[in-house]
C-alpha cells in the first residue's frame, strides 16, 4: 500500500466512518455513520495471516454454521482469519448489487466505495466464494445469498465461468 493511503487512514480523525451492529441481511452488519463519497477507502479488513492449511484446520468450527467464516484470501495463497484479531470489516455482509469493493494492495485488503454511501445505509461486497467442489443445489443453499437484491443469484459463490463455445 502507498504511503498516501495509510496516512489518509491514520490522519482522519473525525469520529469512525461505520459502526456494526444487526443487519437484516444476516446476524451483524456494518453501517455508515455519514456519508461516504464514491471511492473513498472505508477500512482495512484485519486479522491473523494464516496459510490455507490452517485456514482449512479451523473452518467448519462451529456445528451449527459450519460454512461461516471470517477467512479472506490474498493473492499469494495465504489468508486473513477476521476470527483472530479481526477487526469491524469482518461483519461486512455480502450482497449481489454491492455498494463497496475489496482490494488488495501490498497483502493487505482494503474496503473501498463504489458509489455514494447515505448514512445509515448497509456496506457490502460481493464475496465471490470460490469452493472447489461441483455447485450442486446443497453447495449453493450452504452458502446462501440472503441480500435480496433485484439481481440476487441466490448464493454468494461466484459464478462458474460457462465454457466457450467453439467459433
Amino acid at each position: 500500500m502507498n504511503r498516501s493511503r495509510t496516512a489518509e487512514l491514520l490522519l482522519d480523525n473525525r469520529p469512525p466512518a461505520i459502526v456494526v451492529r444487526h443487519s437484516s441481511i444476516h446476524g451483524n452488519g456494518v453501517f455508515a455513520t455519514r456519508k461516504i463519497a464514491a471511492g473513498t477507502c472505508i477500512v482495512e479488513y484485519e486479522g491473523e495471516r494464516i496459510t490455507a492449511r490452517q485456514a482449512e484446520k479451523r473452518s467448519g468450527a462451529d456445528p451449527e454454521n459450519p460454512f461461516h467464516t471470517f477467512f479472506f484470501s490474498l493473492e499469494d495463497g495465504r489468508m486473513i482469519d477476521g476470527a483472530a484479531d479481526g477487526n469491524d470489516a469482518r461483519w461486512i455482509n455480502h450482497c449481489c448489487a454491492p455498494n463497496c469493493e475489496a482490494r488488495e494492495e501490498d497483502r493487505r485488503i482494503f474496503i473501498y466505495a463504489l458509489r455514494d454511501i447515505r448514512r445509515g445505509e448497509e456496506l457490502n461486497y460481493d464475496y465471490g466464494l470460490i469452493v472447489g467442489e461441483r455447485h450442486t443445489q446443497a453447495v449453493k443453499r450452504a452458502y446462501a445469498c440472503l441480500c435480496g437484491a433485484d439481481s440476487c443469484r441466490r448464493t454468494m459463490l461466484a459464478p462458474k465461468r460457462k465454457a466457450r463455445q467453439a467459433a
